[in-house]
């Protein structure tokens, strides 16, 4: 992951439900082009940031099994509204199925309680060390990684946002 979308990770119930908040400010650079003089988040930001807490959902009803984590279909996106600059998008990622190797999810992206985005996406899990087994040691750098980042997204939730409303994300934090 190259950037992150998502600023905290509000509530958590493994294998469940997440809901991760992503605050825009006018510091993000893609909004002076998007659009000059209305400046607002592109709808695939969005989306990319319903992935992102999709994966962070994976990662952490998994235990952090696999290294990669990666959108691999988007179905029924619908978009409602802008997002602008000062408000917060609230995003939420529900598992609706899964199998070895993919996840289904339900999601939705919210400004103020309105529907701003939602879409059905599958999320695709694996190490690479399942193709290239020299990899293993790659595989296990990225899970250290994601781990101490998903630290991070936690730490912020308890630093003084709402208070997480499942005790379960603290399992994680250790």
């Amino acid at each position: 992951m190259r950037f992150s979308l998502i600023d905290y990770i509000e509530r958590l119930t493994p294998g469940v439900e997440i809901s991760a908040v992503k605050n825009l400010s006018m510091a993000e650079e893609y909004l002076a082009d998007h659009f000059p003089g209305f400046p607002v988040m592109p709808g695939v930001l969005m989306l990319e940031a319903m992935t992102q807490a999709g994966a962070w959902l994976i990662r952490a009803s998994e235990d952090f099994a696999h290294s990669i984590v990666v959108l691999k279909e988007a179905k029924n996106v619908k978009y409602g509204q802008f997002v602008e600059p000062g408000q917060t998008l609230r995003v939420v990622a529900e598992i609706v199925a899964q199998t070895e190797r993919e996840t289904q999810l339900k999601t939705r992206g919210m400004v103020d309680g309105r529907n701003t985005v939602s879409a059905r996406l599958v999320l695709e899990r694996y190490n690479l060390s399942d193709a290239r087994p020299q990899e293993s040691s790659t595989d296990e750098l990225v899970k250290f990684k994601m781990r101490h980042f998903f630290r991070l997204l936690c730490r912020q939730q308890e630093r003084g946002a709402e208070p997480a409303q499942d005790l379960s994300v603290n399992l994680f934090l250790t």
